[in-house]
């Protein structure tokens, strides 16, 4: 395998940040870091990875909020998510204190990203797909030969995310999913943003709000 994986559970909501390291160069990125940063170093010490940038999925406090000090702190830059979700990151205060989260400084990340964009991991590529619906700016990494997607918070195992909160949009969400992501095939792997991976073929036939059977 060309990319060694570890998910670190992070924040009261128990977020899936993950650390993919590429297995040839050593260097790594951290997706969604939302919280417990110690947590997260200890992790990357433990896979004597070198941290070379942060992944963001989308712009949620649970996802995001420690992302800033970290890009700080290793001296790396910040890629993603798609700049429809300026809106939530510009709030990250507000949202934070409602949440009873550490505060945390709005940011801009060093790159938006937009669909059909890639970003690299060492030597690895990962494919941007941005899937609205959950945030407006949302997107998935996916490693495609590896058939491995990071979701963030579009899909999870036996369910889909939340679209009510601001700008959520329930009709883009659907979409995203089974328009973009269950296209790709189903024996594609993915880490969800919360609780066990799944295979969008596993979604397909079975999720209560996106399988098949419920679109005729």
């Amino acid at each position: 395998m060309s990319l060694k994986v570890r998910v670190v559970p992070v924040t009261p909501y128990q977020q899936n940040c993950s650390i993919i390291q590429c297995e040839q160069t050593g260097l790594a990125a951290i997706v969604d870091p939302g919280g417990d940063i110690e947590l997260i170093e200890a992790a990357v010490s433990e896979m004597g990875a070198t941290v070379e940038k942060i992944l963001l999925t989308h712009g949620h406090l649970d996802h995001c909020a420690v992302a800033d000090v970290l890009r700080k702190k290793l001296s790396v830059p910040m890629e993603g998510p798609e700049e429809g979700d300026r809106f939530w990151i510009d709030k990250l205060p507000e949202w934070c204190q409602m949440a009873g989260f550490p505060h945390a400084d709005p940011f801009v990340p060093d790159r938006w990203l937009n669909d059909g964009e890639t970003v690299t991991v060492g030597a690895q590529t990962l494919e941007v797909i941005h899937c609205p619906g959950h945030t407006p700016g949302h997107v998935v990494f996916l490693h495609r030969d590896l058939q491995l997607a990071w979701v963030g918070d579009v899909i999870f195992a036996g369910s889909i995310g939340r679209t009510d909160f601001p700008r959520g949009n329930h009709e883009q969400l659907i979409h995203s999913i089974r328009e973009k992501l269950f296209p790709m095939g189903d024996d594609i792997r993915f880490v969800p943003g919360h609780g066990p991976d799944s295979t969008f073929g596993r979604e397909r036939a079975s999720n209560p709000f996106v399988a098949d059977p419920n679109f005729g």
